[in-house]
Formats: structure tokens, sequence, C-alpha cells
């Protein structure tokens, strides 16, 4: 294998499955291109921060994890970002979350304003620690695409710390991915061939499946904060596979909600099933209009349907049990 195919044949989880990450050099007129789109969009992104409660760093196995919390509600809420954006693509449900939860959303390493990796490490490994580090003994986890991939993992790996489950669009390891799903990330991953980083960011900013044919908002959304924060694509990450965890989905009893977009890819749909059929206290929704970032295309729904759930699958006994009865 040539040098330059040894470059652009890094794999990672990207999106909800495996697509070819870029790690070479960016030309001068990329580069450019790049910096002019910078230029247009940063005033829209520094009115956004300001917005957003500061957030703290955590010293995780030589690198650094940056999150944010809110809110002083009894239950945790931990959100999880897909594989494409960072956490700030929970900006538009963080205020409902914050309002009726503790909540903490954070950027896995490379993503955001976490530094990347620089050794091997396992993902799951990162969210004890962080919620070590908040003293949260059990938590709600809402994992959307990898993140609910990880979810997943997470809970067969520490059931006593997860409370419920919420999965958005999430896949899981052991379940296969059809040829037309490799060929779109490789399609959408071309540009990276010719250090392209922008058309990469331009093409998975378009994607049919990401966001619905209608969603031009979300799609708008999506495209500045690629555009803002191109090292979600292009950090280098060592993350250690667990062991699949498709057989041992039946080891899951925190009530699980399955969330996927009426748009989104089919594979999706297919491992939506697979999770459902599997564990047993679960239940599946397909949202309309909506495609793999549904939070991103319809908030206020997406907050409600999951807030319900949460209100409705309480620990019997439990202070905010008893609030709402």
């Amino acid at each position: 294998m040539s040098k330059r195919s040894q470059l652009t044949q890094m794999k990672i989880r990207s999106c909800s499955g495996i697509a070819t990450k870029w790690s070479g050099k960016i030309s001068r007129a990329n580069y450019f291109n790049l910096f002019l789109l910078l230029l247009v969009l940063t005033p829209a992104f520094s009115s956004a921060a300001q917005q957003a409660a500061p957030g703290n760093f955590l010293d995780v196995d030589g690198s650094k994890l940056y999150y944010q919390e809110c809110g002083t509600g009894a239950e945790a809420v931990v959100l999880i970002h897909d594989g494409v954006l960072h956490s700030a693509v929970w900006d538009d449900v963080w205020p409902a979350f914050c309002k009726e939860f503790h909540t903490i959303r954070y950027d896995r390493r490379g993503y955001g304003r976490s530094t990347p990796a620089t050794k091997w490490y396992y993902e799951t490994d990162d969210l004890v620690a962080l919620l070590q580090h908040l003293k949260i003994s059990r938590a709600i986890l809402i994992g959307s695409s990898h993140g609910g991939e990880m979810s997943i993992d997470f809970t067969l790996e520490h059931p006593k710390l997860v409370e419920q489950l919420i999965l958005v669009g999430a896949v899981v390891g052991g379940y296969s991915y059809s040829a037309h799903f490799i060929e779109r990330g490789r399609q959408n991953n071309l540009p990276f061939e010719k250090n392209d980083i922008a058309a990469v960011l331009q093409n998975w900013s378009n994607d049919r499946y990401l966001t619905a044919a209608k969603s031009e908002s979300a799609r708008k959304k999506m495209r500045e904060l690629l555009i803002a924060n191109p090292q979600d694509f292009t950090h280098p990450d060592f993350p250690l596979s667990p062991l699949p965890a498709l057989p041992r989905l039946h080891e899951i009893h925190a009530p699980t909600l399955i969330l996927v977009g009426d748009s989104d890819i089919p594979d999706v749909h297919a491992h939506a099933g697979a999770i459902e059929t599997s564990i047993r206290n679960s239940r599946r929704i397909v949202v309309s209009d909506t495609g793999h970032l549904m939070y991103l295309e319809r908030p206020e729904e997406f907050s409600r349907i999951v807030i319900q759930f949460i209100r409705g699958n309480r620990e019997p006994g439990s202070p905010e049990e008893r609030r709402t009865r």
C-alpha cells in the first residue's frame, strides 16, 4: 500500500458506522477556502457560544475532556453526541433538559474542545471517569448514533450506573452494515484523497440521511458546526473496540427508548429493530419528517418525547417519581 493510501485509510467510527478519516495535510488553496467559510460563520457561533454556560476540563489518561453541566434536578442526564459533531449539537434541547434534570454533555476525545487521543483507550472508561468526577452514582444516558452504540456498551459494562437508556439513531456492535451504507460513507469522504476538507464537510452536511429533505434550517446548523470545528472530522483517534454488544443486548434491563427518524438510512432502522427485539424493556418510536439528527431538526418534539419517557419510567419510590404522582 502506498504512503498516500495509508494516510487516507485510517478508520474511525463516524456518523452511525465506519468512515474513512483524513490524516494528511491541507493544501494552501483548500485551507484558504476553509478559512473564508470560517470568517463568514464566526459571528453566528460567537453569539451561540455566549448563550451556553462555561464548561470545564477533566484530565483523563493524558487527554482533556471538555464538559458542561446545568440544572439541579434529582436525576442526572448525560447527552452523548454522535460521530460527526461535538456536544454543541445538543444546543437546541439543552435548555429543556437543564430545566428538568441535572444535565451533562461532553466532547469525546478529539471533538470540540477536547484534546485528541494520543494512545489506545476505551471510550466507556472516559464516561466512567466523568461520572466519578461529578460524583454521579446513577445516570440516564441519551446517546446519538455512535454515542448510542457507546451507551449500549457502557450499560453492558456498568449496568448499576445506568437508570434509563435513550438511543437516538443508534447502531449496535456486532450487527453488520449494507454495501449501500459503506458506499455512501466512501463517496462522502472521497475529497479526503485530494486533501479537500471543505468538500468533505459539505458532502456530509448535505447528506440526505443525516437530516430530512425539508430540514434546511437543521442542515444549515450542521454545516456551520462542521465548518467551525473541522477537527471533529480530522482528529486522530485510537478507540479500542469492546466485545460485540449484539449477542448480549438481552442483559440490558434498564428502561430503553429507541428513536429513529423516518428519513434515516435503512441500516439504522435495521439496527433499531435488532435492539428493540433483544432488549425486553424497550420501546421504539419512529419520528416523522426527521433524519439521523432529529434533535437538530425538531428539538421541541425530541425534548417532549424523551422527557415524557423519563418521567414515565422513574424508579418506584424515588423522590421524582413520588412528586409526579
